[in-house]
C-alpha cells in the first residue's frame, strides 16, 4: 500500500484539472497532451504517450479518502455509507478509466511497434515480456533486432491514386 505522501507526489507531477460536470470523478489529467497518430514512435515513448495511466494513483488517494471517512465516523456505519458513496462512486468509475485507458494503451502500442518495426505479434510478445525495460530501451532492442520498415512514416498518402498504365 502507498502511503499518502507517495500518493500526492504521483499526482503532484499531474494536472490538476477543473470541476466538469460530465467527468466529474476525474480531479487530475496528464500534463502534456499525446502526440498525433502520424508522429514517430520514438517521438510517443518520449512525450509519454505510452506512460501508465493518469487515474491509479487517483484511485489510491480515493481509497485514503474513504479510509480517513471510516476513521471520523467510527462506528456509525449509516454515516459511514452515507459519506463515502460519493467516494466509492468516484473509486468505481476511476478503476474502469484506468483498466479501458491501460488496455487500449497496450494495443495502441503493440500496433505502433508492428508497424514500425519488421516484427511479428508473437515477436513482440515475447521479446516484450523477456526484455522488460522502459518502451525506449525496447524500442532501441528491436531497432536493433529486427530492423525497421522502408517507409518515410506511416502517413497515408494524400490525393488521386496514380493511375495504373497497361
Amino acid at each position: 500500500m502507498h502511503t499518502i505522501e507517495d500518493i500526492e507526489k504521483q499526482l503532484s507531477q499531474l494536472q490538476k484539472l477543473n470541476y466538469n460536470q460530465f467527468f466529474w470523478w476525474r480531479r487530475w489529467g496528464r500534463k502534456s497532451q499525446p502526440l498525433h497518430n502520424y508522429s514517430p514512435l520514438i517521438e510517443k515513448i518520449r512525450n509519454g504517450d505510452y506512460d501508465p495511466s493518469p487515474y491509479l494513483f487517483q484511485i489510491h488517494y480515493c481509497n485514503w479518502e474513504i479510509e480517513q471517512k471510516y476513521k471520523q465516523f467510527e462506528g456509525d456505519s449509516r454515516a459511514q455509507a452515507s459519506e463515502t458513496r460519493v467516494d466509492k462512486e468516484r473509486r468505481r468509475r476511476l478503476t474502469a478509466d484506468h483498466e479501458k485507458y491501460e488496455k487500449e494503451n497496450l494495443a495502441q502500442l503493440q500496433k505502433d511497434f508492428l508497424t514500425v518495426f519488421r516484427m511479428t505479434k508473437v515477436d513482440y510478445k515475447r521479446d516484450s515480456i523477456e526484455v522488460g525495460g522502459t518502451p525506449e530501451e525496447f524500442y532501441n532492442y528491436c531497432d536493433d533486432t529486427y530492423g525497421r520498415f522502408n517507409r518515410p512514416s506511416n502517413m497515408p498518402r494524400r490525393g488521386r491514386p496514380p493511375k495504373i498504365k497497361q
